[in-house]
């Protein structure tokens, strides 16, 4: 799915998730994280409510009934966190997780990258939450910390497209992403979700645009690869970079602009997937940890 390489139409104004002070608020949280990126456009060759991008086999509809199967098994994963549940019993209930996924959708794979990432994050949520650790401790770091060095011990998807991409063109992926503490939220999607939240005052859609697009800038995702090949990965990154440079969500006309390269992305039917499910992280981690004002 990822690792990190470095840095039109007005919705109404969607709420940003709130945490709750217990451990039995997480998994609606995160699954709540998982529709507010869906509700997020123009997101370039993604699903959203408005279009299936560059997908013949999904849409908003797929997507929603995904999230509500998976949600939860995600509320599960923060319970094992807090009781200190070790990466072996979590990996148990993501696939019970990505089997209701599966059947949800009618085999489709609309959350497997988000089952094991946004999973992982609720883990740690739980733990957090539940006294075993720091209650300071950013989230990624408690994943490092609890199950950086069991991440790597589970099967291998070796038919799944990530894997697949991840052989050809030597990739990080996701399993080096969360045992890295998801450099990728923290370095890319949190800085531009939060900076861009004062230029775009109340709309948190515009904020969550500029996220992902950042995450497209600079992540190495495995689903473009799969598409595109290095050159679908380096089409990606040049216009999700232009954008960035040109001001981004900041400057009046961005919603065209952002539409134009979303239009690009289908024609190329490029789909970065893994940007997606790292748009729901941000937004989960930002929800548990957004800075009081």
């Amino acid at each position: 799915m990822i690792t990190t390489a470095a840095r039109g139409l007005e919705r109404p104004v969607l709420r940003r998730p709130q945490i709750a002070p217990d451990v039995s608020a997480i998994g609606a949280v995160a699954a709540d994280c998982l529709v507010q990126e869906l509700e997020t456009r123009p997101k370039p060759g993604l699903v959203s409510h408005v279009d299936n991008g560059s997908h013949d086999d999904m849409d908003a509809g797929t997507f929603r009934r995904s999230a509500a199967a998976i949600r939860p098994y995600l509320q599960r994963l923060a319970d094992a966190g807090a009781l200190g549940c070790g990466m072996g019993r979590l990996r148990i209930i993501g696939l019970e997780a990505e089997r209701a996924m599966l059947a949800a959708t009618a085999g489709v794979n609309t959350h497997r990258g988000a089952i094991f990432g946004l999973g992982l994050l609720c883990a740690a949520a739980g733990a957090r939450a539940g006294g075993l650790v720091d209650p300071g401790l950013p989230l990624g770091a408690v994943v490092a910390r609890l199950w950086g060095d069991s991440i790597f011990d589970g099967p291998v998807l070796l038919h799944s497209h990530g894997s697949a991409a991840r052989r050809r063109f030597r990739a990080g992926g996701a399993r080096m992403e969360a045992a890295n503490g998801f450099p990728s939220v923290y370095r890319i999607g949190l800085p531009a979700l939060r900076g861009a939240t004062p230029i775009a005052l109340e709309d948190t859609e515009a904020a969550r645009v500029e996220a992902c697009f950042a995450l497209i800038a600079f992540v190495e995702d495995t689903n473009l690869l799969h598409r595109g090949g290095l050159d679908g990965l380096r089409f990606a990154h040049d216009a999700a970079r232009r954008f960035i440079a040109s001001g981004g969500v900041g400057v009046s006309g961005w919603r065209a602009r952002a539409q134009s390269i979303h239009e690009s992305f289908v024609a190329r039917r490029l789909s970065p997937g893994g940007s997606a499910d790292l748009l729901a992280m941000t937004l989960f981690v930002d929800a548990h940890e957004r800075p009081i004002s």
